[in-house]
């Protein structure tokens, strides 16, 4: 399943790079585009797993920057 999210209060380029760099990392995750400028995020992930997939990568994102949130 692919589908794109709203990140609410993204800041920095950098910060969207390292979304990226962790959220790859949770198994089942085939793709993931964070986009600094258009403050969204596109995921391609396994579709039995996707709802849980979702969750995992929210955690990512405030883990990085706690001021950012991935609005589903």
């Amino acid at each position: 399943m692919k589908k794109k999210f709203d990140l609410d209060n993204l800041d920095c380029a950098n910060c969207a790079a390292k979304m990226e760099d962790l959220i790859k990392k949770i198994p089942g995750v085939e793709d993931v585009s964070v986009n600094f400028l258009t403050q969204k995020m596109t995921l391609k992930a396994d579709d039995a797993r996707f709802d849980e997939i979702v969750k995992e990568a929210a955690k990512c994102v405030k883990k990085v920057d706690s001021d950012t949130t991935l609005l589903v």
